[in-house]
């Protein structure tokens, strides 16, 4: 029986901001003593990010849920990947990641609406902004774009230590142009300082939520009765990777306007690091995740806004990969170009 309210935040921010990398330093960082769940939302069809957290253990519990917002189909996908992750791993802190592309006020909203309203204490919820974006409409008259800000009570600058002298003032500016409280903090470029995040962002997390009060407010009562009831010992199914002859599962699909494409190679598939590193920067794709297996070891590649970044993995038991197009592309093509970049071991 859960007596205590479970601690909540909400780490909201748009495609390729740092999301994982920043809540990757909350882990590392967090106190000990405490259990922690992260449920991770990821706009494509297969889970990516968890690779990427770290695997669950008896102090952290990951639970992703791929295929679009979370806040879908009368918010049923969310208060059962909630209910199933705190059943499992009984947590003091509870760290959900909405995909960039999300709704975060009818997430905010389902939290305070639900039967887990009673179950939850929905603390400070944090938005990663890139300052360098502010100045691009497609960012600021972006819808999600102004809902991940509006119910934040923190904006965290992100990479802020590459920013030119008047990028961070244009986005205090525009806080200010939007009537915003929100608290601003810069945020340099993530690193594995546990002590920095232990001093820094981690008293970020506390204290009751200012937004989520507000928004709550101006919820019509009616709406709490539109969710359809879950039971606190619901379970989900794990996710079933239906492997072709070939060893490898492709799926695409469309949201809110923007195409996403995911495959899944089985474990037999070793990739060329240099020709995929090539291949990836010719994309003209929005954002690409992957976590694959190269001849050079186990890496995760993160490509957005031309820019790539790739980090050395341990262990995973497949290789993925996601993209996000603002069009459809030619799926099968891509498949071809990476099995052709690739070795496949018995």
């Amino acid at each position: 029986m859960i007596v205590q309210a479970i601690a909540t935040n909400v780490i909201t921010g748009f495609l390729g901001v740092g999301k994982t990398s920043f809540i990757q330093g909350l882990l590392a960082s967090k106190p000990s003593n405490e259990r922690w769940a992260v449920l991770v939302n990821e706009f494509g069809e297969v889970g990516i990010d968890g690779s990427l957290l770290g695997s669950s253990d008896n102090q952290v519990q990951i639970k992703e849920v791929p295929g679009g917002c979370l806040c879908c189909a009368a918010g049923v996908p969310l208060q059962v990947a909630i209910t199933e992750l705190i059943r499992r791993s009984k947590p003091d802190r509870l760290l959900i990641e909405p995909t960039g592309l999300g709704h975060p006020k009818a997430i905010i909203k389902l939290l305070m609406q639900s039967q887990l309203a009673s179950t939850l204490k929905i603390e400070q919820s944090l938005c990663l902004v890139d300052a360098t974006k502010v100045a691009d409409k497609r960012y600021t008259e972006h819808d999600i774009f102004q809902q991940q800000i509006q119910i934040a009570d923190t904006v965290l600058a992100a990479k802020a230590d590459s920013y030119q002298s008047d990028e961070l003032k244009q986005l205090q500016q525009l806080l200010k142009a939007w009537q915003l409280e929100a608290n601003l903090v810069p945020l340099s470029s993530i690193n594995a300082d546990t002590e920095r995040f232990a001093s820094d962002y981690q008293p970020l997390l506390h204290g009751r939520s200012a937004q989520a009060a507000h928004l709550a407010q101006s919820v019509k009562p009616a709406a709490m009765s539109v969710l359809q009831p879950v039971s606190i010992f619901a379970d989900t199914a794990p996710q079933q990777i239906d492997f072709d002859a070939d060893g490898c599962f492709h799926c695409s699909n469309s949201h809110d306007g923007f195409e996403t494409a995911s495959w899944v190679f089985d474990v037999s598939y070793e990739f060329e690091f240099d020709a995929l590193v090539s291949w990836i920067k010719s994309l003209s794709v929005l954002r690409l995740k992957a976590v694959l297996i190269t001849d050079e070891g186990i890496a995760a590649f993160n490509y957005v806004d031309g820019q790539l970044s790739v980090q050395e993995l341990d262990d995973v038991m497949d290789s993925r990969l996601e993209m996000i197009a603002d069009s459809v592309q030619q799926w099968s093509t891509i498949t071809a170009q990476l099995q052709a970049m690739s070795k496949r071991y018995a």
